[in-house]
């Protein structure tokens, strides 16, 4: 599926013939009978992205990561030799969760040189194995090697960490990113560790809020109020349209061109940007990313000036590099059929100075707002597709990625069904 069509030779959606142009059906999205599938069709076979290395600074450190629609709770720990492992959240005894702090299932992290059951004292070593049975007598043959914690394949691709929660992975982890994701590779993503975080709890099935990311149709209309009336009067009357879009496989891509924030007329400027040089685009003054070249997956329109690249890795992923020089990272984890957890990341290099700090705030809490934005028709949608009032809908030619991300999710569900239900 990974091809390279030019608008010159027609519109994007034709160069995917698979897609088809005609009307989609949203089923996927309002169906508890297919939220049941997708939770061992994709989210039990896909590599999932659960955070990044700088999380595990040295041996010992680990976090926990609950996936609900995966049915599973697991911890990410760096090891005595440096590796980063993960398990299955489950002490072998008499399966109690063993990580968590006050409350079960709320993540958590930290630093520790074994794991400790919280129930009856089992311990465990960084690398899994069981080291201690409190009463080891008392029990009936055992022997502790038998008894190590459940392991989850890991891998890490550029900093960033993945589990599988298959027993064997249909693909590498490399293989499965493909070579669309892995031209990112080089990027200077390490250098980039000031991060700003955000989580909120969605009334709305995971792959409406994706839909929302990956298309630009709705900017002029939907962040209207977000800029001065000069600029959002002007983009509602031109309209918006990415220059680029690309499928990979179960991946997708939209590039765009963008602004120089500081050289625009004043007038349609916020007086806070002037202010902290910030805004939705970043920081005006870009830093030292420390590459003299970067990767050949970038800005593959060839805009100038460039606006942002966004990476939809599926199933649930994003990774979405600006030209100033930072990154954003969005995640969609389901938790019910209409519920999903939203989460956003924003990384910067690491501020200098009082001004690099305030900028990089700017940014953080400009993206809030939009995202708040793009959130808060979600609840609306969820609602009326549920009623079933309308069945089919239209798609243009700049929603060509929400058109693959729902092909994508039947696939994947139909193939399951197809082999068996995993079988």
């Amino acid at each position: 599926m990974a091809r390279w069509p030019k608008p010159a030779e027609g519109s994007w959606t034709e160069h995917y013939p698979e897609l088809g142009t005609g009307l989609v059906s949203y089923e996927d999205s309002i169906s508890p009978d297919f939220y049941a599938l997708e939770r061992d069709a994709i989210f039990r076979r896909a590599w999932l992205n659960v955070g990044r290395v700088e999380q595990l600074p040295r041996s010992g450190s680990y976090f926990t990561k609950e996936i609900e629609a995966a049915r599973a709770s697991i911890v990410v720990v760096r090891d005595n030799d440096g590796q980063v492992r993960a398990f299955h959240n489950i002490c072998r005894h008499r399966g109690n969760k063993l990580v968590w702090n006050d409350f079960p299932r709320e993540e958590t992290a930290g630093s520790c040189r074994q794991f400790t059951c919280k129930y009856h004292g089992w311990r465990y070593g960084l690398d899994g194995a069981a080291t201690f049975v409190q009463q080891e007598g008392e029990f009936f043959n055992l022997d502790k090697k038998d008894f190590g914690l459940v392991p989850v394949h890991c891998d890490v691709w550029s900093g960033f960490i993945f589990v599988n929660l298959a027993k064997e992975p249909e693909q590498s982890l490399p293989d499965f990113l493909g070579p669309m994701v892995t031209a990112l590779g080089g990027y200077p993503f390490d250098t980039m560790t000031e991060r700003f975080y955000y989580r909120a709890e969605v009334g709305a099935n995971w792959k409406l809020f994706m839909d929302a990311f990956q298309e630009f149709y709705h900017a002029p209309i939907l962040h209207a109020r977000q800029t001065p009336s000069k600029f959002s009067t002007a983009a509602q009357q031109a309209g918006f349209e990415a220059p680029h879009y690309r499928i990979d496989g179960p991946h997708r891509l939209v590039s765009t061109a963008g602004i120089k924030a500081w050289e625009l007329d004043p007038e349609m400027r916020k007086p806070m940007e002037d202010i902290t040089r910030s805004g939705l685009f970043g920081p005006w003054d870009e830093p030292d990313l420390g590459v003299e070249k970067m990767p050949a997956g970038l800005n593959p329109a060839g805009c100038e000036p460039w606006g942002l690249d966004s990476f939809n890795l599926w199933p649930n992923f994003v990774i979405l590099i600006w030209a100033g020089g930072w990154y954003l990272t969005y995640h969609y984890w389901p938790t019910s059929h209409n519920t999903h957890t939203f989460e956003g990341n924003l990384y910067f290099v690491p501020s200098r100075n009082a001004r690099d700090r305030v900028a990089r705030e700017m940014a953080a809490v400009t993206f809030k707002e939009y995202a708040l934005q793009d959130a808060n028709t979600l609840e609306a949608t969820q609602s009326m597709l549920e009623s079933r009032a309308v069945a089919e809908f239209p798609l243009n030619d700049q929603e060509v990625l929400c058109r693959h991300l729902h092909k994508v999710a039947a696939d994947w569900v139909g193939e399951y069904q197809h082999n068996g239900a995993g079988a």
